[in-house]
């Protein structure tokens, strides 16, 4: 729907590397301990988020909600006046009526050898024509009003009641915040214990508390720069003061570390 925005903070270090680790000589110790050494920060996002763009030109005729409300999905996020719309599907059902009782009369004629096959294919093509023709407007009225295509709230409005908007237009920015994610990059050598499931902690900076997270799912490639693997997990419950947006520091303790 949309381009994915902009939304994590640096993924890698943003501390000093320790240049040690205990009891172990310095010199001797390998390059990717130090890289497990290194703070991981990350953003909370929301699991699903989209732009709501308008599919017709038409004036909205309402906007059933405000930044930051709620709703489920199905439920309506924009009404478009379409009045003309609805005038042109009655005009295409009328036309497609005539063409319906013209082809009847047609069959009757033919029936009667009064006209020949050409003229009855022809009424016939028309009534085909007229029945796309109302399918058509029916397609765009069904556009004349936008669902919301999974649960959320709305994180920004950018259009307003009674503005003419054209096709394509971004008009909503709607997430589905019920689980806030979080994506980082971890050091590949971590492949062998981070797995799906497994829990730790993150520290978020806005509210100063520590909260429970999950693995959920692991990158397909790893870099080979940087030696790292992204991976995406899940804060393991449901608090109400966490938001999209808030950052912290992801504390992650390897199994062979203390």
């Amino acid at each position: 729907m949309s381009k994915r925005p902009a939304r994590l903070l640096p993924l890698l270090p943003l501390l000093v590397l320790s240049h040690a680790i205990a009891g172990e000589d310095p010199a001797a110790a390998p390059a990717s301990a130090g890289i497990e050494r290194q703070e991981i920060r990350a953003q909370l996002m929301p699991r699903q988020f989209t732009t709501v763009a308008a599919e017709i030109g038409a004036k909205i005729s309402q906007l059933p909600l405000r930044e930051g409300e709620s709703f489920k999905a199905g439920q309506p996020l924009v009404r478009f006046d379409c009045s003309m719309q609805q005038a042109m599907l009655r005009k295409a059902q009328a036309e497609l009526g005539a063409a319906e009782h013209s082809h009847k009369a047609n069959r009757r004629l033919a029936e009667l050898d009064s006209i020949g096959q050409v003229e009855l294919n022809l009424s016939q093509a028309a009534v085909a024509k007229a029945a796309a023709e109302v399918g058509v407007q029916q397609a765009v009225l069904a556009k004349c009003s936008i669902p919301a295509p999974f649960p959320g709230r709305i994180a920004e409005q950018k259009v307003r009641s009674e503005q003419y908007v054209q096709p394509g237009q971004a008009m909503l920015e709607i997430i589905d915040d019920s689980v806030l994610e979080l994506e980082f990059l971890v050091p590949s050598t971590w492949l062998g214990w981070v797995k799906p499931g497994v829990g730790f902690e993150v520290e978020i900076d806005e509210t100063g508390k520590a909260y429970p997270a999950r693995f959920t799912r692991l990158g397909a490639r790893i870099d080979p720069v940087s030696q790292s693997i992204k991976v995406t997990a899940a804060i393991d419950g449901r608090f109400p003061e966490l938001i999209t947006g808030m950052s912290g520091r992801v504390r992650i303790t390897p199994p062979h570390q203390s």
